[in-house]
């Protein structure tokens, strides 16, 4: 039976160290699940996501794939065209940023409900610290059941957790009963839990590593335990040495809580065919200022500096970058300063893609920025009415029918 006693009613572990409960947070094929959730008509079809408006036959490579995609073989990573091969009835789409973010924030929301320390791995993954909620919320396992209940009573979603005392282990058990899993490996029992598992399931084994292991006769975690130290750290150095201890379940890292304030965030859009139409680049451009605008608002963020990313045909990738007097949150002054970066960079090579990165950010309440104006009633009233119908629902004139999908 799983040991279910509050963390501080637990024996310390013999490095000396408080024992802790890790939560690792895993939702269920995320974007496919967004769209399935928003487009009943998709429920029970195989979605791809990942795929640009000319569905399997464009280039691109898959982000998600649902339940039933995958049971055509179709997985994350793979290109589009490989996807189409195996599932071509499938229903390929582009990816939306802008709402899976949406999504992703209100998810890591519920998250910090239960705990302060919270660690976003990626948009749908994150660790959580919970060693000092069980007073409040109950046990590791208590508190997963009822975090994953918040998140479907409120986004209609399910993640997968695992419970443990590593990030590690944690990570590892919410992988195993997808989706909508819940596996609770209790303190001590990290190394019977691993052994049977395939030695690529940690951290720090890529293709070469696990070769280089098949070599030496390790298939597994529990074989890589058995190895002698000394022959592993011939092999991999003190590689060797951290990879053994892993695979024991020894994990001390920390769960490091997002910062409070984001450095820096953007869009990019990458072209389903190379091109060099001067309109179509334009659009682009504008569409990826008008969107960096819009998340600046919705955060109540300016940036001071905005830098474009240009990639050609030949996979050559510049960036410049330049500093405003006054700190922006303008679709219009965004796109004005990237097209003049853009006329400065861009010769006789097709385009492949194109990016706008917002940076020195902050809230315009600095002694420095008292007369910074607020955002122009245009921003706001289509602020407004994007939030209520939808992203899209109102735009500029030049962009009806024509969206990019960044």
């Amino acid at each position: 039976m799983p040991d279910l006693r509050p963390l501080d009613d637990r024996p310390a572990p013999p490095s000396g160290r408080p024992p802790r409960t890790v939560l690792h947070v895993d939702m269920d094929a995320f974007y496919a699940a967004v769209e399935q959730r928003d487009r009943p008509e998709l429920r029970g079809k195989p979605v791809i996501v990942g795929a640009n408006p000319l569905g399997g036959r464009g280039r691109g490579v898959v982000s998600t794939a649902s339940y039933e995609a995958r049971r055509f073989g179709v997985g994350s990573a793979m290109p589009i065209s490989q996807a189409f091969r195996l599932c071509p009835k499938g229903v390929y789409l582009p990816v939306d940023m802008e709402k899976y973010g949406r999504e992703s924030e209100r998810i890591m929301k519920i998250l910090r409900r239960f705990t302060d320390r919270v660690e976003p791995v990626s948009i749908d993954e994150a660790f959580l610290d919970v060693s000092g909620s069980g007073r409040a919320f109950g046990t590791g396992e208590e508190i997963a059941r009822r975090l994953k209940d918040a998140i479907r009573r409120e986004t209609q979603l399910t993640a997968s957790v695992g419970v443990a005392a590593s990030k590690l282990v944690a990570k590892v058990a919410s992988d195993m009963r997808k989706p909508d899993g819940l596996v609770v490996v209790p303190p001590g029992a990290e190394g019977a839990f691993l052994a049977p598992l395939p030695v690529r399931r940690l951290w720090g084994v890529g293709p070469k590593v696990e070769e280089m292991l098949a070599r030496l006769g390790v298939q597994t975690i529990g074989d890589l335990v058995a190895l002698d130290p000394k022959r592993l750290e011939r092999r991999l150095g003190t590689h060797g040495h951290d990879l053994l201890a892993l695979a024991k379940g020894l994990d001390e890292r920390d769960v490091v809580s997002e910062p409070a304030e984001a450095k820096s965030l953007g869009q990019e859009h990458t072209y389903d065919r190379d091109t060099d139409d001067p309109e179509r680049l334009r659009r682009t451009l504008l569409e990826l200022a008008d969107g960096v605008a819009r998340r600046l608002r919705r955060h109540g963020l300016k940036s001071r500096t905005v830098t474009l990313k240009y990639r050609d045909e030949a996979f050559r990738t510049l960036t410049r970058a330049e500093t405003l007097a006054s700190p922006t949150d303008s679709g219009n002054e965004i796109f004005a300063l990237v097209w003049r970066l853009f006329e400065g960079l861009h010769g006789p090579r097709k385009v492949r893609l194109l990016g706008i990165y917002a940076s020195g950010l902050g809230d315009g309440s600095a002694q420095l920025d008292l007369f910074i104006t607020p955002p122009s009633p245009a921003d706001q009233a289509r602020d407004r009415v994007n939030a209520r119908f939808g992203e899209g629902a109102l735009t500029r004139a030049s962009l009806l029918g024509r969206r990019e999908r960044p």
